[in-house]
């Protein structure tokens, strides 16, 4: 997936960047870009892998369209920053349930469930 902002870091396990602010140090998602007028305000971080879901809904697209059934949510991650993505890896997550991002090659990044 190409996108006009860096959603991995270089590391041999990459991890998702985002940005944090220099004073504040509110964490933003995806990165605040280069060429923003906020760059200069902000730097970028790796953020951890695992997190927990905060929020989710199961979409139902219609049976015309072929697709199955799949979760989006919002996974808390250490930080603190909310980030939305795919939740796979269960049918119906649960509240507080630890996920984990890992690289997607459709959608830039998914949220897979971690098994206990």
């Amino acid at each position: 997936m190409d996108t006009s902002y860096p959603l991995w870091s270089d590391a041999p396990q990459p991890r998702l960047i985002a940005s944090r602010h220099l004073t504040t140090k509110e964490y933003v998602f995806p990165v605040v870009t280069d060429d923003s007028p906020l760059a200069a305000e902000h730097e970028r971080v790796e953020v951890e892998r695992v997190g927990q879901v905060y929020s989710y809904t199961v979409i139902h697209p219609s049976k015309k369209s072929g697709e199955q059934p799949y979760v989006l949510g919002y996974v808390d991650l250490p930080g603190p920053v909310r980030i939305f993505g795919r939740l796979v890896g269960k049918p119906r997550p649960v509240i507080g349930e630890d996920y984990a991002v890992r690289v997607d090659e459709t959608y830039g990044y998914v949220f897979e469930a971690v098994e206990a």
